[in-house]
């Protein structure tokens, strides 16, 4: 029994091949440059003897049903999926399910009507992820599709931390709230931090910090998601590599009459201009490190901004909780750089919060806990993984387990 993630991007198709049994990665690669001259298939397997192998093809790629298409037909030519009947279900990330999708759900005409009812809160992404749907749906009718939700963990916010304080009619007709994002990642870490500290998840409180390029913060209490950085839209909250995160509103005004700008230029300037990249001129966070290294105080100062904001989220969902069990790095920042996750928790021991530096610094990867010994809130780095969550979520949507 195996299971397929499909990740549908407007031009591209991440995948991920799982088998049951051992809930490993027996095949991954993507579908790249969709509807270019010429596109790109990339695989990386495991054949039945244990031993990894890679291929890459390039070659015309239409459409997402040619990717999709190809996918298989690599998967099988690599031995890996002798037949489809082996696939127990098929789970597609999923951007946005507004209100209405609170849990991995099994797709049926309906539920592709609700995420085509949800592209105006996504419209770069839900249009994609719906293509990998629909084209899935149409060459395999006889696996299951189940849909898996990026804002689906952030559903149980209550409506004082979704809510923004402008007219009801916004809300109730125009669904402007907040949804939160990277959902399926905080619940992943989240569940993971409980198998380490040894309680159900539904007895953790947790701060969970997803840190890469796309940035958000967590508060989960009692196993649920209460607040989360992310807002309507993934431009809310820390700063990240080209998004500015939080800022006051009144500077999109200002800035518009200042330049010139219409809506397309302010939405490139504040989603591609910004963030790290606005503060230094690089968004790739190993490079800043090597310019404030060299004195340049322009990155600096993008490191100190950045652990700055993280902090500051820190404090107000300890605040927010009342009781930390332990506060969770994640994403390619969270788990690999030692310095941010340093300037992070520095200056919060009086909230328990307190660093093992040798830890922190230590080249070990995997689940470990990088807090001191006094520490009364334990510091862990777990490494995400969204896609071998999809697929387990995948396969309880279908009754599988």
């Amino acid at each position: 029994m195996k299971v397929l993630v499909l990740n549908s991007g407007s031009s591209s198709i991440k995948f991920q091949l799982f088998a049951v049994a051992t809930w490993r990665a027996i095949a991954a690669g993507a579908v790249s440059r969709i509807g270019e001259d010429e596109g790109e298939v990339s695989y990386r397997w495991t054949d039945p003897q244990g031993h990894s192998r890679t291929d890459e093809t390039r070659l015309p790629i239409p459409n997402h049903r040619d990717g999709i298409e190809r996918i298989v037909a690599g998967l099988q030519a690599g031995g890996v999926l002798a037949d489809l009947s082996e696939l127990a279900a098929i789970g597609h990330r999923v951007v946005h399910g507004g209100e209405r999708f609170q849990r991995p759900t099994l797709v049926d005409d309906a539920v592709v009507e609700a995420i085509r009812d949800m592209i105006p809160l996504a419209p770069l992404h839900n249009p994609a992820n719906l293509d990998g749907i629909e084209v899935a749906r149409t060459l395999f009718p006889g696996v299951p599709s189940v849909a898996v939700f990026d804002t689906a963990f952030h559903q149980t916010m209550p409506s004082t931390a979704y809510r923004y304080a402008i007219p009801e009619y916004l809300y109730l007709k125009h669904r402007v709230r907040r949804y939160g994002f990277h959902g399926t990642s905080h619940q992943y870490v989240g569940e993971r931090a409980a198998a380490v500290l040894g309680k159900p998840f539904d007895r953790c409180n947790l701060i969970t910090l997803h840190l890469g390029n796309g940035a958000s913060a967590t508060a989960i209490r009692a196993g649920r998601s209460i607040d989360t950085s992310m807002g309507m839209t993934p431009l809310e909250g820390l700063v990240m590599g080209t998004r500015c995160g939080d800022l006051d509103p009144a500077i999109l005004f200002y800035t518009a009459e200042q330049l010139g700008l219409d809506n397309q230029a302010l939405d490139d300037l504040l989603n591609r201009q910004s963030g790290l990249l606005g503060l230094c001129g690089v968004n790739d966070m190993r490079e800043i490190h090597r310019l404030a290294a060299e004195g340049d105080d322009r990155a600096e100062l993008a490191i100190a901004i950045t652990a700055r904001r993280i902090r500051k989220y820190i404090g107000a969902y300890y605040a927010e909780l009342g009781r930390v069990d332990a506060i969770v790095f994640t994403g390619g920042i969270g788990e690999n750089d030692a310095e941010v996750r340093h300037r992070a928790c520095a200056g919060l021991e009086n909230l328990g919060i307190a660093l093992d530096d040798s830890a922190n610094l230590s080249a070990d990867r995997g689940e470990r806990a990088i807090s001191a010994a006094h520490s009364q809130v334990k510091i862990l780095v777990i490494p995400t993984n969204e896609e071998l969550a999809i697929a387990r979520q995948a396969l309880a949507a279908v009754g599988g387990g």
